[in-house]
């Protein structure tokens, strides 16, 4: 993939996501997590939804300091670009009165954003704000990423309900709908689409580690076409179960962390 292609894949992700978050927020049917916090947050301000997002991603982004997070390109786009296309799409869209209406334009909301999240994550530029949050605490609290992802989005679901955020049938849809739409998008999107990279084998020092604690593995380390066909991602859990506990913690829960949410 060309540095062009990705950067094309990642503006028009992150600029997909921003005019989904509008196209909830103006279907009034209730927001995902995030958002009710930033929709709460600019009723309690008198700042836009926009920039509310902005302000949060920045706030998010200081916490990546004590987890040694690295922000990326896309770390930077996520935060501008949703930013302004969320501001434009409420100044543009309608916030249609008929529930005939707000139904369709909610559930198109959230298919849209399943697409745009493939994308931008797709063009391995860096993860958002909020995705290195998670998967920097789950390296650094050795903590699932169901269990992490759980706890933050139901705080700051709480405190944006509480802050005057819209939380309705579309908060559950989006909640346990958005899961199985990325899945099902990343099984039908094209290869070349997707940057290889995010799928590149655990470091080497874990595959020798693993070698030393398994000698039947040595005879694989010689061959570079098995050895990574056996250390792929998907392959994980076997590798993991072969070389014991601690080498588990090292490559499933830190060196892979998005690969059973993805």
């Amino acid at each position: 993939m060309t540095a062009a292609l990705r950067g094309a894949l990642l503006l028009i992700g992150l600029s997909g996501y921003g005019f989904s978050m509008a196209m909830m927020v103006q279907a009034g049917l209730g927001l995902d997590p995030w958002d009710v916090f930033h929709q709460g947050l600019s009723r309690l301000t008198g700042m836009t939804i926009g920039t509310a997002s902005a302000l949060v991603g920045l706030v998010v982004l200081l916490a990546w300091i004590p987890l040694r997070n690295r922000p990326g390109i896309g770390t930077v786009a996520n935060v501008i670009v949703i930013a302004v296309t969320v501001d434009i799409g409420v100044a543009v869209l309608p916030a249609p009165d008929d529930m005939a209406l707000r139904i369709p334009m909610m559930l198109g909301a959230v298919l849209l954003n399943a697409v745009s999240t493939v994308l931008y994550i797709g063009a391995g530029l860096g993860p958002g704000p909020r995705d290195g949050l998670m998967t920097g605490l789950v390296a650094r609290t050795g903590g699932s990423v169901r269990l992490i992802r759980t706890l933050i989005e139901a705080t700051v679901l709480t405190a944006g309900w509480l802050l005057g955020g819209t939380v309705g049938v579309g908060t559950v849809i989006y909640a346990f709908g958005i899961g199985p739409l990325v899945q099902l998008i990343l099984r039908y999107l094209p290869r070349r689409l997707l940057f290889r990279r995010i799928r590149r084998q655990p470091h080497k020092w874990n595959l020798k580690k693993c070698c030393r604690r398994n000698p039947a593995m040595s005879s694989m380390k010689r061959s570079n076409n098995r050895a990574r066909k056996y250390t792929s991602g998907w392959d994980a859990a076997h590798l993991s179960a072969n070389c014991g506990p601690k080498l588990r913690r090292g490559i499933v829960k830190r060196k892979w962390p998005l690969r059973g949410f993805i």
